[in-house]
C-alpha cells in the first residue's frame, strides 16, 4: 500500500485499484505520517550524481551496498496521496468482482491485519490464489479465511514472517518484562513503531500487565501525526475485528481497550513533541513514536534525548529492519537495546499445515523460500517442503503458471435448449445435436437459436451489410460408431461382391475389391468410399456401410 502512488501517479496508470476500507484508511494514515515526516526536515539540495555506480563503489557503508540505487525515488506528495486513493475501489471480504467477464477477483480475510487480503482470481473452471501476509494467530483483526482457499489449480504464496525463529507469544511476554524492568528502576522506554498494527496489539498486552506489574502510575505516549485517527479508525472498523470484539461493540464497550486507559489518562496521544505534550511530558514514561528504522521522525528526537543514559531503554518490535544498522548513526549509545521483533505472519511449520488443508495442484514462491536462510543454512524446517516442489520466481520474473485455460462456459437460451431433443447413445449417455449462433460479448458466450430463413425482399434495395445474419443448412445427420471389418466383409459377399481384400493400414483397413475396382479406406474417425466414376457402386455401398453405424 506505502507504495501506491508511484505506481497510480508515476506509471501512466489507468486502472482501477481495489481494497477494503481499512487498508484504504489505514494505508492513508500510514501514508500521511511518512509524508509528514519528511516534509518536516526539507532539503535545500538534492544530490543524485552519488548514484553513479563508479561513486557509489567510494562511498562508506552502507551506502556502497545499497542495491539498484538509481531506481530510489523522492517520497510522494500528500496530493499525490490523495490522487492515488482516489483510484481505490472498495470492497468486502468474499465479494466477487468481475474484471470485463474474464475472471473473478475475491478478497478472503488473511487475518494480519484490519482488512488484510488475500485474493482468488478465478475463471468458471480454473482458481489462483494470493496469498501475502497472512497470520493464523488469534490478535484482534477477523480469522484467516483458509477453507475458501481449497481446490486452487496454483498457489501463489509470499510475505512469510520475516523473523521465522521467533515465537510472538514470546516475544510479547519479553517485551512487557523488560519494560516494566526499565521503568521499576526509574529509566524511560522507548518503542520505534508504526501507528497502527502490532500497536493495537500491545497496548492491549500492556494494558492486561500494567496493574500487575504496578505500572499504573506511569504515562505512556503515543506520539504520531496520526495518532488520534489510528486510535479512533480501530474501534470503528468492527465488522473486520475478530468474533469476541466484534460482540463488545453490542454491548455497547470499546472493543479495544485502549479506549480505557485513554479516558483514565493512562495513554496519552499527540501529534508531535512539540505543543500539548512539551507542557504534559513526565519521567519516567514509556513513548511510542515512528519511524522504526530511527532515520525521520519523533523517534530521533528520543534517542538522542535519552541515548546517554544506561537507565533507559528502546525496544524494537517491527522486524522490517535490522536493529543494529538503525542504530548505527547512534554510536556510541548508553541506553540499553532490546530486540523482540514481533511479526505475526505465517512461518514454514504453518505454512505446510495450511498447505496441507488446502491442497493447491501447484505452489508458486519466491526463490528465498526454497532453500534455508544464508544465516542458518543447515535448517532444513526453514524452506517450504510441498509436492510437487514449489515453482520460485525471482524479482521481475514472468512465470507461465502450469495450467491451460481449456474449457470455456457457454450459455444456452431457454426456448434453443426447448428444442433440443437428447438421444440416448449409451445407458446414462444421452447426446442432442445442436444449430445456434454463437454470441460473444465481454467473454461471455450465450447460444442463441438460429435466425430463421427470411424471404427475399420485393423491392431491389440491397440489405444493408450488418444485417446479414449467417444462414443455416440443413444439417446431415451425425454418425457414430465404428465398422467391425469381418461382418462388413461377410456383408458385401451377400450382396455380391466377390474377391474381397483385406489390407491393414497405420490408421485401421482398407478393404478392396478387386473386381469392382475400389477401394473402402476405413480409418477409426472416417470411411473413405473410392471408385471410378460409377455413382450407383458408390451409394450401394455407402448404403451397407451405414448399416454398422448410428446415425442422429
Amino acid at each position: 500500500m506505502m507504495a501506491l502512488p508511484y505506481i497510480t501517479e508515476h506509471t501512466g496508470f489507468t486502472g482501477t485499484v481495489y481494497a477494503t476500507e481499512p487498508t484504504m484508511q489505514i494505508g492513508r494514515l500510514l501514508m500521511e505520517e511518512l509524508v509528514n515526516f519528511i516534509e518536516r526536515v526539507p532539503k535545500a539540495q538534492s544530490a543524485s550524481l552519488w548514484k553513479n555506480k563508479d561513486i557509489q563503489r567510494l562511498l562508506p557503508s552502507p551506502l556502497k551496498d545499497a542495491v539498484e540505487v538509481s531506481t530510489w525515488r523522492r517520497c510522494y506528495t500528500m496530493q499525490e496521496v490523495n490522487s492515488a486513493l482516489s483510484k481505490i475501489q472498495l470492497v468486502g471480504y468474499s465479494q466477487k468482482i468481475e474484471l470485463f467477464g474474464a475472471v473473478q477477483v475475491t478478497p478472503l480475510s488473511s487475518g494480519y491485519a484490519l482488512g488484510s487480503s488475500n485474493w482468488i482470481i478465478q475463471s468458471h473452471y480454473e482458481k489462483v490464489s494470493y496469498v501475502s501476509g497472512s497470520s493464523l494467530l488469534t490478535t484482534h483483526p477477523q480469522p484467516m479465511d483458509q477453507a475458501s482457499l481449497k481446490n486452487s489449480d496454483v498457489l501463489v504464496l509470499t510475505g512469510l514472517t520475516q523473523i521465522p525463529t521467533a515465537n510472538p507469544d514470546g516475544m510479547v511476554g519479553e517485551f512487557c518484562s523488560n519494560l516494566a524492568l526499565t521503568v521499576r528502576n526509574g529509566g524511560n522506554v522507548l518503542v520505534p513503531c508504526y501507528p497502527s498494527g502490532v500497536i493495537y496489539d500491545l497496548l492491549e498486552c500492556l494494558y492486561q500487565y500494567i496493574d500487575s506489574a504496578g505500572l499504573s502510575n506511569i504515562p505512556f505516549y503515543f506520539i504520531s501525526p496520526v495518532a488520534n485517527s489510528s486510535l479512533e479508525f480501530s474501534q470503528i472498523f468492527a465488522e473486520w475485528l475478530c468474533h469476541n470484539k466484534q460482540s463488545k461493540v453490542y454491548l455497547p464497550e470499546p472493543p479495544f481497550p485502549h479506549a480505557e486507559l485513554i479516558q483514565t489518562n493512562k495513554l496519552k496521544h499527540y501529534p508531535s513533541i512539540h505543543g500539548d505534550f512539551s507542557n504534559d511530558f513526565r519521567q519516567p514514561c514509556v513513548v511510542f513514536t515512528g519511524h522504526p528504522s530511527l532515520r525521520f521522525g519523533d523517534v530521533v528526537h528520543f534517542m538522542e534525548l535519552w541515548g546517554k543514559s544506561s537507565l533507559n531503554t528502546v525496544i524494537f518490535t517491527e522486524p522490517d529492519f535490522s536493529y543494529l544498522e538503525a542504530l548505527a548513526p547512534y554510536q556510541p549509545l548508553a541506553m540499553k537495546c532490546i530486540y523482540c521483533p514481533i511479526d505475526t505472519r505465517l512461518n514454514f511449520i504453518q505454512v505446510s499445515k495450511l498447505l496441507k488443508e488446502v491442497q493447491p495442484l501447484h505452489v508458486v514462491c519466491p526463490e528465498q523460500y526454497t532453500q534455508p536462510p544464508p544465516a542458518q543454512s543447515h535448517r532444513m524446517d526453514l524452506m517450504i517442503d510441498c509436492q510437487p516442489p514449489a515453482m520460485s520466481y525471482r524479482r521481475a520474473e514472468v512465470l507461465a503458471l502450469p495450467f491451460k485455460r481449456r474449457y470455456e462456459k457457454i450459455e444456452i437460451m431457454p426456448e434453443l435448449a426447448d428444442s433440443l431433443v437428447p438421444m440416448e447413445i449409451k445407458p446414462g449417455i444421452s447426446l442432442a445435436t445442436v444449430s445456434a449462433v454463437l454470441h460473444t460479448k465481454d467473454n461471455k458466450h450465450v447460444l442463441q437459436p438460429p435466425p430463421r430463413p427470411t424471404q427475399p425482399p420485393s423491392s431491389k434495395k440491397r440489405k444493408r451489410v450488418s444485417e446479414d445474419v449467417p444462414d443455416c443448412k440443413v444439417l446431415k445427420p451425425l454418425l457414430s460408431g465404428s465398422i467391425p471389418v469381418e461382418q462388413f466383409v461377410q456383408t458385401l459377399e451377400k450382396h455380391g461382391f466377390s474377391d474381397i481384400k483385406v489390407e491393414d493400414t497405420a490408421k485401421g483397413h482398407i478393404v478392396l475389391l478387386q473386381e469392382a475396382e475400389t477401394l473402402i479406406q476405413i480409418e477409426e474417425d472416417s470411411t473413405h468410399i473410392i471408385c471410378d466414376n460409377d455413382e450407383t457402386l458408390r451409394v450401394r455401398l455407402r448404403d451397407l456401410v451405414l448399416r454398422f453405424l448410428q446415425k442422429f
